[in-house]
């Protein structure tokens, strides 16, 4: 089994808004980062990103322009999956879809190296059930990052079923070496933030669409009300609404229970195209 010292190289895949960030953070910690993802245009997109999360952080005196430039270089971006052949420990960050998920497992299991820790950075999918679909279920766990990850300092560590004390050991000192404080959750669906979180934000969206007030007033209300530092419209169009709605259809699945199931205007805004920030359309425009 890997000790924190053998982690030199990580492989992160996926290269949408958290995969890079975490990309970023892990880079900037002095890890070699493999950046996969199908997409060359995404992975394009991803490096000026981070590129540009980098420039912020040197102007604010963060971190030095030597610094952002040895982070850069650490981070080397591919469509090929088989580099991960090399790699430490992988984590996945792909849409919040099982199947994508699933399927992702099956082929790191495949390619990675025996002592290879597979990670997911999953917000809600069991961790037990990604670790199932593989030969190393005891070098399987899930860590959940924070969005934005290069500011979050949390992450949420989640012990598969058959998680040894060992992988889970790894898992928390290499988050921690990157200066992210650590806690410890159930494989429960949806974890500790967002078993928590998300039905706020859908009771949020079931207020709008009783007309209880508007979601300007409610997000003023929220903020003013219990000093949140952003109200639950604009952090569902921050996180994306598809992602939320992923989430509540995986907690009402797993659970039964009628108190996760998603709102149907919710609903109606993904099958709309409006997802939030990331294409200028959620509950606010962004155009």
């Amino acid at each position: 089994m890997a000790r924190l010292k053998d982690l030199k190289t990580v492989g992160v895949a996926g290269s949408g808004l958290m995969g890079s960030g975490i990309a970023q953070v892990a880079a900037m910690s002095g890890y070699e980062v493999l950046l996969l993802d199908v997409s060359k245009a995404q992975l394009e997109k991803a490096v000026s990103s981070m590129t540009s999360s980098l420039e912020k952080l040197v102007q604010k005196e963060k971190i030095s322009e030597n610094q952002k430039t040895e982070t850069l270089k650490r981070i080397k971006i591919t469509t090929d999956m088989k580099t991960f052949s090399t790699a430490d420990l992988v984590v996945e960050a792909a849409t919040e879809n099982p199947k994508v998920k699933l399927e992702l497992f099956r082929q790191l299991d495949q390619i990675c190296g025996a002592r290879t820790i597979l990670v997911s950075n999953t917000s809600s999918i069991p961790i037990t059930r990604l670790a199932a679909v593989t030969a190393r279920p005891d070098k399987v766990a899930g860590m959940h990052f924070m969005n934005p990850v290069p500011l979050m300092k949390l992450v949420e560590g989640i012990r598969g079923f058959k998680t040894s004390d060992a992988t889970f050991e790894v898992v928390r000192k290499f988050a921690e070496s990157m200066g992210k404080t650590f806690i410890e959750s159930k494989d429960s669906p949806a974890f500790v933030v967002n078993r928590i979180l998300v039905p706020m934000l859908n009771e949020a969206v079931f207020a709008l669409q009783e007309g209880l007030a508007t979601q300007e007033d409610m997000d003023t209300a929220m903020k003013l009300g219990c000093n949140f530092p952003m109200g639950p419209f604009e952090l569902l169009d921050y996180v994306g609404l598809d992602t939320a709605l992923a989430i509540m259809e995986v907690m009402h699945q797993e659970t039964g229970d009628s108190k996760y199931r998603p709102c149907t205007l919710l609903r109606k805004y993904v099958e709309a195209g409006h997802y939030g920030r990331k294409n200028g359309k959620g509950f606010y425009d962004y155009t």
